[in-house]
C-alpha cells in the first residue's frame, strides 16, 4: 500500500520538533503517511504556502493562525489548529551592555525587577530620541504578545517607550550584532547562537512571564481537515508519538543530532541538546543552567488546544490595537483551536484527553487533577509572572484592566 504524501511547512527551531521527528523516527509513516517537511526563513512565507496551497499544514505562531482567520491584513481564510507544537521555549536576549545594566549577567533573575530596571534605561534612551528596539518574529507572534505583556506589566508602554520591529529568527542574532535592534524574543536556538557569538545575553525566558504559554501549532486549512479527518488523525496520532520521544531523556543526543542537520536547523547539536534538556546558556562563557520547563512539547496534555489560550491571544491582540472587540470575531477565535479533533484523533491511544475545552488561565498555582473524558491528568501551574489570571468568559473586564497586553 503506498502512503499518502503529505508537506509540512516549517521554519528553523528547536520547537519544529515533533514534525521533524514523526518524519525522521517512523512515527508518520507508522500511519501511513509520507511525510515531507518543507523549510522556510519566515512566518509569512510559511503562511502563505499554506494558504495557497504548496504545503497540507504548517508549523505556525499560534496567533498568526487567528490573525488569517479574522483577516487581518489579508482576506480572511479559514485556519483550524487540532494540536499544539509546544508551549514556551522562547527568551528575550539583549545587547551584552544593555543586560549589564538590568540583571546579573549569566543566570535567571526575578523577571519583574529585571523590568524595573530595564523601564528605567528605556526611559532613559527615549528622552535621548533613541529608544530602545526589540525584534520580534512576527506582527502577530507569540513572541510579540509575550513581550508586550511583559513591558506593559513593567511599566513600559511598548507602543511609547521602545520600538518592537519583525525580525525573521535566523537573522535574529545578526540583528543584534548590527545594532539593529537592542533586543530579540525569538524561539530556540537562536537566543543560544547569540549568546554564543557573543552578541547577546539571556535576560529573560518566556516560561518566567507565562509559564504554560502556548507556543507553535500545527495549522490547517479548516476546509481541507474536516474534508480528510481520517488523514489529520493518523498525522496528529504520528506527532503525538513524536512527543514521547521528544521528553525521553535517552535520545536527547540522537534528537539534537537529527535536529541539527542541514535540511532542519542546521546548526550546533550541542546549542540544541541545551535547548532540548532545558539547560540554558545565559551568557557568553558561562555554564549552563537548569530552566525547568523551558520548553514544553508533551506531559500534562501540552499538546491540547485549549480554547482559552487562544482567547488569552485575542485579548492580547485586543490590546496591542491589532484589533477591536468583537463578540463574533472572538468566537471564531477560539474556534480556530479545535480540541474536538484532537480528542477524536487520540481516543483510540487511550491517552488522557481533557473533558473541558477552555480553562482559567493563570489560575492553577499547585499541581491540579482536572475532569477529562478518558485517562487521569494532573496539570502543574500555569501562572503569569504579574499573578493574574485570565477567565475566557470576562474578555472585556479583563481588558479595562489597563492594558496588561
Amino acid at each position: 500500500m503506498t502512503n499518502t504524501p503529505y508537506r509540512i511547512g516549517f521554519l528553523p527551531l528547536v520547537d519544529a520538533a515533533l514534525p521533524v521527528l514523526a518524519r525522521e523516527l517512523g512515527f508518520a509513516e507508522d500511519e501511513g503517511i509520507d511525510l515531507t517537511l518543507v523549510r522556510d526563513l519566515s512566518w509569512a512565507t510559511v503562511g502563505d504556502r499554506l494558504l495557497y496551497g504548496h504545503s497540507d499544514a504548517a508549523h505556525m505562531v499560534a496567533p498568526l493562525a487567528i490573525a488569517t482567520t479574522l483577516g487581518l491584513g489579508r482576506p480572511a481564510a479559514s485556519l483550524s489548529v487540532p494540536f499544539v507544537l509546544g508551549l514556551n521555549g522562547n527568551a528575550i536576549t539583549v545587547r551584552p551592555e544593555l543586560a549589564a545594566r538590568i540583571t546579573t549577567i549569566g543566570a535567571p533573575g526575578d523577571v519583574t525587577a529585571i523590568g524595573g530596571r530595564l523601564a528605567k534605561v528605556a526611559q532613559e534612551a527615549a528622552v535621548c530620541g533613541k529608544p530602545l528596539r526589540f525584534g520580534v518574529v512576527h506582527r502577530y507572534s507569540s513572541h510579540n504578545y509575550m513581550l508586550r505583556y511583559w513591558l506593559n506589566g513593567c511599566g513600559i508602554d511598548p507602543d511609547a517607550d521602545v520600538e518592537i520591529v519583525t525580525v525573521a529568527p535566523p537573522f535574529a542574532a545578526d540583528a543584534l550584532a548590527d545594532g539593529t535592534v537592542d533586543g530579540i524574543c525569538v524561539g530556540e536556538p537562536w537566543n543560544s547562537v547569540a549568546v554564543d557569538r557573543g552578541v547577546g545575553a539571556i535576560v529573560a525566558v518566556t516560561s518566567q512571564i507565562w509559564l504554560r504559554g502556548v507556543e507553535k501549532v500545527l495549522a490547517m486549512r479548516t476546509e481541507r481537515m474536516e474534508a480528510e479527518p481520517d488523514m489529520t488523525h493518523r498525522l496528529i496520532r504520528a506527532l503525538y508519538r513524536a512527543g514521547i520521544a521528544f521528553v525521553d531523556p535517552g535520545r536527547l543526543d540522537e534528537i539534537a543530532t537529527i535536529l541539527a542537520r542541514p535540511a532542519y536547523l542546521d546548526g550546533s547539536a550541542a546549542l540544541i541538546r541545551h535547548a532540548v534538556s532545558d539547560r540554558i546558556i545565559f551568557a557568553q562563557n558561562a555554564p549552563a543552567i537548569h530552566v525547568p520547563e523551558f520548553m514544553f512539547q508533551h506531559r500534562e496534555a501540552a499538546n491540547f488546544p485549549w480554547q482559552s489560550q487562544a482567547a488569552w491571544l485575542y485579548a492580547q491582540m485586543c490590546s496591542a490595537g491589532h484589533l477591536d472587540y468583537v463578540e463574533a470575531d472572538y468566537r471564531a477565535a477560539q474556534q480556530v483551536f479545535r480540541p474536538d479533533i484532537y480528542r477524536a484523533a487520540l481516543r483510540p491511544l487511550g491517552v488522557p484527553l481533557p473533558g473541558a475545552s477552555s480553562k482559567l488561565e493563570g489560575g492553577i498555582n499547585d499541581a491540579l487533577g482536572v475532569g477529562t473524558t478518558q485517562g487521569r491528568l494532573i496539570l502543574g501551574a500555569d501562572s503569569f509572572f504579574d499573578a493574574r489570571s485570565f477567565d475566557p468568559e470576562a474578555l472585556e473586564s479583563y481588558i479595562a484592566q489597563g492594558r496588561p497586553d
